[in-house]
């Protein structure tokens, strides 16, 4: 259990004493409220004005009171109590009356049911645990107090017992020491199932709760892919505006000095600058390719349709190229789906010995579907082979799928599907 209820007897013995003496009150306002709440919401049904608006209050009302019985959990006991989600209503939310059936969809939800189901019974579980604790701590302490006050002994016997008998109040002292402990016994006990029926109650169902951890992680994987996405614009910028900048002009200087050479210069000086010269194109030529292979700029700037057709017209095999998007996707999605179809030209035209490739690229619903085909050799496997397993799990990795035909012999026929949402 949690850290009032894992402490040693007397670290847990005030929290959940605490825990146990609030419930009464806070219980008691929490079904008289909800009883009130939902009698009134029952008889006025029959209106049309009055039942809405005594409904909000309902529902409000069981969203503070589940809120101050997770807030006296989590400070008494250090018990968390997930709130669970909204219930929403299908529909745009502007359309006319969709605050009513977003309040009856939340009014219907099993979430706010369970939340009234605590709320009338907190109120016998809070009066069970108070007579208890009251009862258990006061009979020990006043059984404990004989002892240390000397209080006077009744003069007549108990049940034939001689109260007054020498050691009888060592011993009622003694009793009541462990009324006392077990007091804190019973305390953690209530709370413990006070505890568990509020976690089945109050928060979400195991099946939603796993349902909001997966939206999560849902969440964490598209902002982690976005942020290296982002990156990978960022350093694109930096080297096409920085160093890609730079060995343009030395190759520049390089060209003019190459240029005004005269015949009178020496051999090995005509030979070192002509090949500094060389030397500069070639780098500048891969650094441009490292900068398309990162993010290249036109497809920020011109879309999808742009940079495939860049693609396209440097590709070594021929591409029979169709776009057909009404709207551009996210920046995300566009990255993948450009190097998802760079990968498959590089394959086709290194791996596949293929001399034709189509391309199509059309919209479908809110997805963005591609299929590229070759007339290669066929026999791609993508548990075989690290490009096309890459491919899937960047695909993967934005809720897409792709799928491989590829029998020996050709043709490969490559299907994905990614979602195109802004």
């Amino acid at each position: 259990m949690d850290r009032s209820l894992r402490a040693p007897i007397f670290g847990w013995a005030w929290p959940t004493t605490v825990h146990l003496i609030v419930g009464l009150p806070i219980g008691l306002t929490s079904a008289c409220v909800v009883l009130i709440l939902a009698a009134l919401t029952g008889s006025l049904l029959v209106t049309v004005v009055l039942a809405p608006p005594v409904l909000v209050l309902l529902i409000t009302s069981v969203r503070g009171l589940s809120a101050m019985q997770r807030s006296r959990f989590r400070s008494l006991l250090g018990v968390q109590i997930t709130t669970p989600t909204r219930a929403v209503a299908d529909g745009p939310a502007e359309s006319q009356g969709s605050w009513l059936r977003r309040l009856l969809a939340e009014a219907r939800s099993s979430a706010t049911w369970r939340q009234i189901g605590y709320h009338l019974l907190a109120l016998p579980i809070g009066a069970f645990g108070f007579v208890v604790i009251v009862t258990a701590w006061s009979v020990g302490l006043a059984m404990s107090a004989v002892f240390a006050y000397g209080w006077a002994l009744p003069r007549h016997g108990i049940f034939g017992w001689d109260v007054r008998a020498p050691g009888t109040d060592v011993l009622i002292t003694s009793v009541g020491i462990v009324v006392i402990l077990s007091a804190s016994w019973l305390a953690a006990s209530i709370a413990r199932m006070d505890a568990a029926v509020a976690r089945a109650l109050l928060g979400p169902r195991r099946r939603d709760e796993l349902a909001m951890r997966v939206d999560a992680l849902a969440r964490s994987r598209a902002g982690a892919v976005d942020a290296a996405d982002a990156e990978r614009r960022r350093i694109e910028r930096d080297l096409h505006d920085g160093a890609q900048q730079r060995l343009v002009s030395l190759a520049m200087n390089l060209g003019m000095a190459r240029a005004a050479l005269d015949d009178a210069a020496a051999p090995a000086t005509r030979q070192a600058i002509t090949q500094a010269h060389e030397e500069a194109k070639r780098a500048l030529a891969e650094l441009r390719d490292l900068v398309r292979g990162l993010h290249p700029a036109v497809l920020a700037d011109r879309g999808l349709d742009a940079a495939l057709s860049g693609l396209a017209a440097r590709s070594p095999v021929p591409v029979r190229l169709r776009v057909d998007l009404p709207r551009r996707c996210s920046p995300t999605i566009e990255a993948v789906a450009y190097f998802i179809v760079a990968e498959v030209l590089t394959n086709a035209a290194k791996h596949a010995g293929a001399t034709q490739v189509t391309v199509d690229v059309v919209s479908a619903g809110s997805r963005l579907r591609m299929v590229i085909v070759d007339n290669g050799r066929g026999g791609a496997d993508p548990a075989r082979g690290s490009g096309l397993r890459g491919l899937a799990q960047r695909t993967a990795s934005v809720d897409g799928t792709l799928r491989v035909d590829s029998p020996a012999g050709g043709p490969t026929r490559i299907e994905v599907e990614l979602p195109c949402a802004r």
